[in-house]
């Protein structure tokens, strides 16, 4: 496989895709460029410096100004002279330029919604947030959100345990195979109020999970903790095993249970600071196997 002819290839499907090859954007008389000039004046509630558009489109002065012309020709903007400083130039949409701004933004949203209609949003949103990461661009806000899975997310979750542990771990298909059957154990008693599963997302990517199931009527267990290596260090498991307290303490359970490996350091360490005790030990395949547990307290609104 050739890798640029690959992106080249993943380029012109792209742009074909949406429509930036036609003669004007979203059937207007305005180029792709021309469009995002607007977008970055609509985007801004004040004027801009001639500068500010060349950074943020990295365009050159002399092409720049060539499209400020003809926009400005089109009675879409004004330009005059800053008053701090008269050797730079200001920017702003004029009311008609503000109505075609809003004009071309909710037709690029509708066509972006007929793309998205049906489809593998994580999929495609996790894509996305990877390509541009590995080529720079990083994730949008780093927010973490918390949420309950979806349709295909313990797919995911077979996955990413089976990948990332066989390359940090050595550990092979027996060890998948336990994540698949505790996926469909959960599946089939989803119905059970006494249980609750977690995903985390970093920019609409998924970022990690946590489960929460019965063990017996006073104590929960936690499951299948997760965290994707590109986004440790944030905080995500913390946020994971906070949620499992919390739901137990809700559901009524009186103590949190969960088994570990003495090898995955880590995830003891946000364990302990959770306030987890290892309560019992046992030798399996060369590691510890760990029980930890802690009792929890009741939770109420604002702790």
């Amino acid at each position: 496989m050739d890798p640029i002819a690959e992106v080249r290839a993943f380029n012109r499907f792209y742009t074909e895709v949406i429509g930036v090859l036609g003669p004007g954007m979203h059937d207007s008389p305005y180029s792709l460029t021309e469009a995002r000039v607007l977008y970055e004046l609509g985007q801004t509630p004040r004027p801009m410096e001639t500068g500010e558009i060349r950074r943020a489109l990295g365009l050159d002065a002399g092409y720049l100004s060539r499209l400020l012309t003809r926009l400005e020709g089109d009675g879409l903007v004004t330009r005059e002279r800053a008053g701090h400083d008269a050797r730079r130039q200001v920017v702003a949409l004029t009311e008609a330029g503000r109505k075609t701004y809003t004009e071309l933004d909710e037709k690029s949203a509708a066509q972006v919604a007929g793309l998205l209609d049906g489809a593998d949003l994580p999929r495609l949103l996790g894509s996305m947030a990877a390509i541009r990461e590995i080529l720079g661009g990083g994730p949008e806000s780093g927010a973490v959100v918390i949420r309950p899975p979806r349709p295909g997310d313990l797919g995911w979750v077979v996955q990413r345990h089976g990948a990332i542990y066989a390359r940090e771990q050595g550990w092979g298909p027996g060890f998948e195979a336990l994540v698949a059957r505790i996926c469909a154990d959960f599946l089939d008693h989803r119905d059970d109020p006494g249980q609750a599963g977690w995903i985390a997302e970093i920019d609409g990517r998924p970022a990690g999970c946590v489960f929460c199931v019965r063990n017996d009527d006073e104590t929960a267990q936690l499951r299948l903790l997760l965290v994707e290596p590109w986004a440790r260090g944030r905080g995500v498991g913390a946020r994971l095993v906070e949620e499992v307290l919390r739901f137990a303490a809700d559901a009524g359970y009186g103590r949190v249970r969960l088994w570990t490996r003495d090898v995955l350091t880590s995830a003891r360490r946000i364990y302990r600071a959770a306030g987890f005790e290892v309560t019992g030990t046992e030798r399996a395949d060369g590691f510890t196997d760990e029980i930890w547990e802690r009792d929890i307290p009741r939770f109420t609104d604002g702790n």
